[in-house]
């Protein structure tokens, strides 16, 4: 079996199979000490637990946002719009950006080392860093960065996804992954994004939707009876991605001998990265359709009803899909966690960021159960029903 240090070959014995589809787990009950997939140690001792049908559990969570805030009002002033035309139609009034000595790895880092903080885990400790970002301040990903900052020297895999707003989600989804059947057992799930860098400004429909911001999850191998992931969910349809994409662009440049290309049979280009280009009211239908749809599989693969859910947090990308989704549900909307108002569509940041500030503002509590969702670029989407500590 392949571990995190290396590939070990145990001794496997097996009393009874453990069910996991492709789409969630199974119910969380409690699971007999008989009923576990052991594995005998070899005499290379692993530096993580080999106990495949572990469970896992969310420690720790930190955030960061960048200095500058910008606001609806501010907007204004480089494109025709107003605070009551962003507020009405989106939800959002202020947003944080980027700039100056900023940047993305600086951010995530911060968020990282409060959630390593709240978790009282030592970098040494972390055993895998999943850095969920589609715009990383180096074009080969930002996760090896975040690593050697974060002081981890023990060499700890560390490597990126992207799926741009539900990449936290696949982060979260990966790292239970890991620590049920690859021994894991201190997993950083990151979710830092930039997206500003990416808008067109004088475009009112997408330059109002974004900001900055970076959030961070520790989630830690546990027993089965102890297991804070229910159940999940996850999909993509790449027809989708003429609805939300920002593309490569190319355009020819001088050769520098001269030669246009005509001695290498093809003629060189500068490439950069398009402005997002979004169809909202296609993604909109598309969201407050498969969303909830996605949410009631989740529950169903955890085994759990409506009623066992305390919160409901979703990406936070506009406030109508927000209210739209739970109304669908028939979820309390004081159940709904909701800071979109603050800090825009943060992308990937956005669902780690929002359950930060409702943790640490004492609105989560311990043992309290979370159904999330994410929904974006693509097109991905899923949920994932959690709990909190």
């Amino acid at each position: 079996m392949a571990n995190a240090s290396g590939i070990l070959t145990p001794t496997i014995k097996i009393s009874s199979s453990i069910g996991i589809n492709r789409s969630g787990f199974c119910s969380p009950k409690s699971v007999s000490v008989s009923e576990r997939v052991c594995c005998s140690r070899t005499s290379q001792e692993s530096r993580v637990p080999r106990l495949i049908s572990k469970g896992c559990k969310l420690v720790g969570c930190g955030s960061a946002v960048p200095n500058n805030q910008f606001s609806n009002d501010d907007l204004a002033k480089i494109v025709d719009t107003s605070d009551e035309w962003i507020s009405s139609r989106t939800g959002i009034r202020n947003r944080r950006i980027v700039t100056g000595k900023e940047n993305l790895t600086g951010l995530a880092v911060e968020a990282a080392q409060k959630a390593l903080e709240m978790a009282e885990v030592k970098a040494d400790e972390v055993d895998l860093i999943l850095f969920c970002s589609s715009t990383p301040d180096d074009l080969f990903g930002g996760a090896p960065e975040v690593q050697k900052i974060l002081g981890c020297k023990r060499n700890p895999p560390a490597f990126d996804i992207r799926a741009a707003c539900s990449g936290f989600l696949l982060g979260l989804v990966s790292a239970s992954c890991h620590i049920r059947g690859g021994g894991f057992k201190n997993v950083l799930v990151i979710g830092a994004d930039c997206v500003t860098r990416y808008v067109d400004w004088t475009d009112k429909k997408t330059c109002v939707l974004f900001g900055d911001a970076a959030g961070a999850i520790l989630v830690q191998a546990c027993d089965s009876e102890e297991d804070g992931l229910f159940g999940f969910d996850l999909h993509t349809d790449g027809s989708g991605s003429r609805y939300l994409n920002a593309g490569i662009k190319h355009s020819e440049t001088s050769f520098a001998l001269g030669s246009n290309g005509s001695d290498l049979g093809f003629s060189p280009s500068d490439t950069s990265i398009s402005h997002i280009q979004m169809n909202g009211q296609e993604v909109f239908r598309f969201v407050v359709k498969a969303v909830p749809e996605s949410i009631t599989t989740s529950l169903t693969n955890a085994g759990l009803r409506l009623s066992d859910i305390d919160w409901l947090l979703l990406h936070q990308a506009n406030q109508r899909i927000i209210d739209h989704v739970a109304t669908k549900l028939e979820f309390p909307m004081d159940r709904v966690i909701s800071n979109l108002a603050n800090y825009g569509n943060t992308s990937a940041a956005s669902i780690p960021l929002a359950l930060d500030e409702a943790v640490r503002s004492g609105k989560v509590k311990e043992g309290q159960t979370i159904m999330t969702a994410g929904f974006g670029a693509g097109l991905t989407w899923g949920s994932a029903i959690v709990r909190w500590g």
